[in-house]
């Protein structure tokens, strides 16, 4: 059985590969649609067709990578965590 202390430096590695796809690539295809946007249907002739508009991605076929989201909702939390206070609002 492998150690935690040997699974570390693995597992290190594969979330900062992850980390970096995100800031690099922060939108992935959509499972659901396979990236086409829309169910793909054939008809009873066999001729393909664009089937509805897939409901998860809008009909875009790209979804927000999850860490993307993660790290979006960080920044946005710090950042009004740490906004300067606005002297309109502050009570006498």
């Amino acid at each position: 059985m492998v150690s935690l202390s040997h699974a570390m430096p693995g597992l290190i590695f594969i979330t900062l590969c992850y980390a970096l796809l995100c800031a690099g690539s922060p939108f992935g295809s959509c499972r659901k649609c396979n990236g086409w946007g829309a169910a793909v249907r054939q008809t009873r002739s066999g001729r393909i067709k664009r089937g509805r508009e897939c409901r998860r991605c809008e009909g875009h076929g790209r979804r927000l990578r999850i860490g993307r989201r993660l790290y979006n909702a960080t920044t946005r939390l710090h950042r009004e965590g740490t906004a300067p206070a606005d002297p309109s609002r502050r009570s006498h």
